[in-house]
């Protein structure tokens, strides 16, 4: 019972419990292609926005990543690492989106942000979720203090990014409200891994915040995304891409980037497979009646 409040098997739990029913009639082979602020890639099926791996796994892996994205021909997320390694992920040329810490040093935000400019990345985004420890005062990564962001910065941050400026870690109306108001270009939802316990799953938020962005702006979900099939199910339900993250950390250490082609293009295949078997010819014909909830 000690796990009972984890958020990752909350969120597992919860997409285990959707239901998808299968509409065969007049259905074709369906089209994965997939543009997201004028990236084109095969599947929106993308890498989460892992921090440090060379530091965190070993030498290298980090390259793996990179290059895996890019055979595969999938988006590349890459989250905290020094302006070098950025750059040197950037090279191996898949479609690339950084995503920043909250620095309560506001001018290394403004750095990272210049610096993507600079290399012509897709988009980047702002990590709200890591602001606070485990004690809740304010977080401390790799000995950079954080600070929650304000509204009002955030507005500041997107008027002066030429860049599409997505926001990762929302996971309330109230924050979603907040940030498209800012002009957020894209929101990420997600707890960040189980950085609060007994948070709520993605996937169960997903529609509400659908249904308040409109066309507005574009939804990515992550947080116990693991196959093609849990990516169907969330973007039937509204998203527009989803990120794998732990699956592709295992996938890097059996295989190197050879693993992290393998996997996302097995997820393409499943996602693939659902939308022929529910009569979706494009991602834009996916839609929420073909999923069912068993609470």
């Amino acid at each position: 019972m000690a796990d009972i409040g984890n958020s990752n098997r909350i969120a597992r739990a919860y997409l285990d419990s959707l239901r998808i029913e299968t509409r065969y009639m007049d259905a074709v082979t369906p089209s994965t292609e997939f543009e997201l602020y004028g990236m084109r890639a095969a599947f929106p099926i993308m890498t989460a926005a892992l921090s440090h791996l060379d530091h965190f796994m070993f030498p290298g892996a980090a390259d793996a990543l990179a290059e895996g994205a890019k055979a595969a021909g999938a988006i590349l997320w890459y989250g905290m690492a020094e302006e070098k390694e950025i750059g040197r992920l950037a090279s191996f040329g898949a479609p690339m989106i950084e995503i920043i810490k909250p620095y309560a040093d506001r001018g290394i935000i403004g750095r990272k942000i210049r610096h993507a400019e600079e290399l012509g990345l897709g988009a980047v985004g702002i990590d709200i979720d890591h602001a606070f420890g485990e004690d809740g005062s304010r977080d401390v990564v790799n000995g950079f203090e954080m600070a929650p962001l304000k509204t009002a910065e955030l507005e500041e941050i997107v008027r002066g990014c030429s860049l599409p400026v997505i926001v990762k870690g929302v996971l309330s109306l109230r924050d979603a409200e907040r940030c498209l108001g800012a002009g957020a270009r894209g929101l990420l939802l997600s707890h960040h891994n189980n950085r609060i316990e007994y948070a709520l799953p993605p996937l169960c938020l997903l529609p509400e915040i659908s249904k308040l962005a409109g066309d507005r702006v574009p939804l990515f979900v992550d947080c116990e995304i693991q196959t093609g099939m849990d990516a169907f199910k969330a973007l039937a339900l509204g998203a527009t891409g989803v990120c794998i993250g732990r699956p592709l950390m295992t996938a890097i250490r059996q295989n190197g980037a050879g693993g992290v082609r393998d996997y996302l293009l097995k997820a393409a295949a499943e996602l693939r497979k659902a939308m022929a078997f529910t009569g979706c010819a494009t991602l834009k014909d996916l839609d929420p009646t073909v999923i069912h909830h068993l609470g």
